[in-house]
């Protein structure tokens, strides 16, 4: 199974960081996947990279409610990243219009400019997407480049937005909210073909039901894999193979 969105380099892990990630690999986690902040969250996140090459795979990217006067500075910092690192994604960027709308015409040039990256380096992004679907995807097409391809990470929309994001040629991060009673998801996910999936926790947040409100942790992502299956009525073992399977073929962009 690949986790494809957790930010294990969080401080809420400082106490209990391996005892976390050994739960990880024992549920047969294969890889972890870490999107980028800003330019505060690279060194943690680059430690984890380097200890664990071959299972915690970092991107690199301005999240946008890290958008801020002064931004294009982190944006040379991201550049500078790719520059000189192979990193498996431009990461997480997008548009965040729930907390503050101040600079939403700053993080519209923050994600066209980090789209422009991702081309330049044949990388694929991942998307945070929150109150701002509709204007994302009007980004995603003023960019105009169909061979621009990612993840919507902590994919919360209806049907018809998660058609929209698949025409774009985008797959669909699913997480905890699925296990929400209200999460919306199950009106989605049983619609949506199995391969247009992929599975996260966004660690340590947005922990699954019975956990919602603690800590997240990548083991949980067992929960999620089994409400997908519930919701699809297919096993739990036809979830992980087929998100796995779409997950890895990002790579292959990637590599």
């Amino acid at each position: 199974m690949i986790e494809t969105h957790a930010h294990i380099y969080d401080e809420k892990y400082d106490d209990d960081r391996t005892e976390m990630l050994q739960r990880a690999w024992d549920l047969g986690i294969e890889q972890i996947w870490m999107p980028n902040c800003d330019h505060t969250t690279i060194h943690g996140m680059m430690q984890l990279a380097e200890t664990f090459p071959d299972q915690c795979l970092p991107m690199i990217g301005l999240h946008p409610t890290y958008v801020k006067d002064g931004f294009e500075k982190e944006l040379e910092i991201v550049e500078e990243w790719l520059n000189k690192y192979k990193f498996i994604a431009v990461g997480e960027i997008g548009m965040d219009l729930y907390w503050d709308k101040t600079f939403s015409a700053q993080q519209e040039e923050a994600f066209l400019y980090q789209c422009k990256l991702a081309r330049k380096h044949n990388l694929w992004i991942d998307i945070h997407c929150r109150d701002a679907f509709q204007e994302t995807v009007a980004l995603i097409e003023k960019f105009a480049d169909p061979s621009l391809t990612g993840i919507f990470h902590c994919f919360i929309g209806t049907l018809e937005d998660a058609q929209k994001a698949i025409d774009l040629g985008f797959k669909l991060g699913i997480g905890g909210v699925s296990t929400f009673k209200n999460g919306g998801l199950d009106k989605v996910i049983p619609f949506v073909d199995l391969e247009n999936l992929v599975l996260e926790t966004d660690s340590p947040y947005l922990a699954p039901t019975p956990f919602r409100g603690k800590r997240n942790e990548v083991a949980y992502i067992d929960l999620v894999a089994q409400r997908v299956a519930d919701l699809k009525q297919i096993t739990k073992e036809e979830v992980i193979a087929t998100t796995t399977k779409t997950a890895k073929s990002l790579l292959t962009l990637a590599g």
